[in-house]
């Protein structure tokens, strides 16, 4: 650790006043919408995981292998990213993190479109999930420490959840792309890939224009450019609102840190916040196994229970993608109002709850494809809420030193528990086409979420409209602070 000078700054409180502009849509559109490739590129996989083992596809490679085993691959290669890249994040800075985390994942999602063996198509899911995972690390801490604290919460779950306008996409296109009157069985779903890394490239130019995290910047002895860029930022919201803004209400002392070692990252997480772990873990383990399986297992599901052809799973795969973003869209608002607590715990629960309902009709023979495909798009509608608000959990609720880490951390550990065996598990209970076997994986998946649903009614932070130093003040603040800072009314 390398420490420079102390200071005192109004940064986040200059941040936090702001109202919501067109700068700050830069900042969405910038960021946010990557979630829409990693969207378009899951369900494309799961969408032709059918396809890619029909003769002729010029992959030698089963289903259960696209949905089992490269489905487990890119989830490590996430978790691995983002172990990598979060530590990296908080070092060098999120601006020059998420540019390199981009190109990484497109250029993996370049080379899978020329897969010609398993272990090519293998290998690059692999590396294609490395870059998707660094994202997670880099965009999440950005987005929460350039959005005011009034808009967090909604924003951070909209952007999270766009994830589903990918799916929406994906699987549409997939429906064009498998129609063999129009592309070859060997070319249809590589054009998938190519057109996902063409607006991947948009993204790029776009995010060039979004800024460093300010408060990283006065942190890591660079408090001139961090004034700097606000003042910048206020004159525009000043010429587009036509608005005087009102004076910024609280100033932070600073001791400037040029790095942090994980001795002091460990023992912050995980023993001065442990109970914020165990809630973060608890929501991302449940969500992580939930969403797994079910994006990669799916189209597995209709064409084996039901009959669908591989070439309309998108159609269904569509109308849960749907149910998926309009839950976050519609419920958002209320994580900033009725706040954290209340509907971090009740999305999971209800998404539990309705799952053991569905499990329980698949079970006794009572869904088709049309009606299962209803049933997941209600419990999906809470799930995903709450899936995202894992997300903007874990990086709200500890020190800005540690958030990229910490968010690393979280998705890594919770991803691997839940979304490698998930992929794995779910495969295997659904390829024996034995009902109970299929109905012991939602009932697992249910329990998972119920479990996140309790711990967040007993542990979960109530965040709702504090600034990020409030709710965990940084651990360069001047003097120290205690473990829990007297804000955080959340413990």
């Amino acid at each position: 650790m390398t420490t420079t000078a102390t200071i005192t700054t109004s940064v986040p409180a200059r941040l936090d006043r702001l109202p919501w502009s067109r700068w700050h849509w830069t900042v969405v559109i910038g960021l946010g919408t990557v979630w829409v490739l990693d969207g378009l590129e899951v369900t494309v996989v799961g969408n032709i995981a059918g396809r890619l083992s029909e003769q002729g596809s010029g992959l030698p490679i089963t289903s259960g292998g696209v949905t089992g085993v490269a489905a487990a691959l890119y989830v490590a290669g996430a978790c691995s990213g983002a172990l990598f890249f979060g530590r990296l994040t908080d070092l060098f800075g999120r601006k020059r993190l998420f540019m390199v985390t981009l190109a990484v994942y497109l250029a993996a999602t370049a080379l899978t479109a020329f897969s010609y063996s398993s272990w090519w198509f293998f290998t690059f899911r692999f590396v294609t999930g490395f870059g998707i995972g660094g994202e997670y690390a880099a965009i999440n801490s950005a987005i929460d420490e350039l959005i005011p604290a009034a808009y967090r919460g909604r924003v951070d779950l909209i952007i999270n959840g766009s994830f589903w306008l990918g799916a929406i996409a994906g699987s549409l296109l997939s429906i064009l792309m498998l129609d063999t009157s129009i592309f070859a069985k060997a070319v249809g779903w590589r054009l998938t890939f190519g057109l996902g890394v063409v607006l991947g490239l948009v993204i790029l130019l776009v995010r060039r224009h979004v800024p460093e995290s300010p408060r990283w910047l006065f942190i890591h002895g660079r408090a001139e450019e961090a004034e700097r860029l606000v003042t910048s930022i206020e004159k525009r919201v000043i010429a587009e609102k036509g608005i005087e803004l009102p004076p910024a209400k609280g100033r932070i002392a600073i001791r400037q840190r040029e790095s942090f070692g994980f001795r002091d990252i460990a023992r912050t997480v995980f023993s001065d916040y442990r109970r914020r772990a165990i809630l973060g873990l608890a929501l991302f383990i449940g969500q992580a196994f939930l969403y797994n399986a079910i994006t990669f297992g799916f189209g597995a599901i209709l064409t084996r229970f039901f009959g669908v052809s591989t070439s309309r799973t998108g159609y269904f795969f569509a109308v849960i993608a749907v149910g998926n973003f309009l839950g976050p869209l519609f419920l958002g608002k209320l994580f900033d109002t009725l706040g954290r607590r209340i509907m971090i715990s009740s999305t999971y629960l209800l998404a539990g709850v309705l799952l053991f309902g569905t499990a329980w009709l698949f079970g006794a023979g009572h869904l088709n494809a049309v009606t299962l495909t209803a049933c997941w798009a209600v419990v999906l509608f809470f799930a995903s809420a709450g899936a995202s608000s894992a997300y903007l959990t874990v990086s709200e609720i500890f020190p800005m030193e540690t958030r990229a880490m910490a968010i690393a951390f979280f998705y890594a550990v919770g991803t691997a528990a839940g979304g490698i065996s998930g992929p794995l598990l779910f495969s295997a209970l659904t390829q024996s086409g034995v009902v109970a076997d299929t109905v012991v994986a939602f009932c697992l998946g249910a329990t998972l979420m119920c479990v996140g649903g309790v711990v967040a009614a007993f542990l979960a932070v109530r965040a709702e409209g504090l600034s990020l130093e409030d709710i965990a003040a940084p651990l360069s603040v001047h003097p120290p602070p205690d473990p829990l800072p007297a804000p955080a009314p959340a413990e």
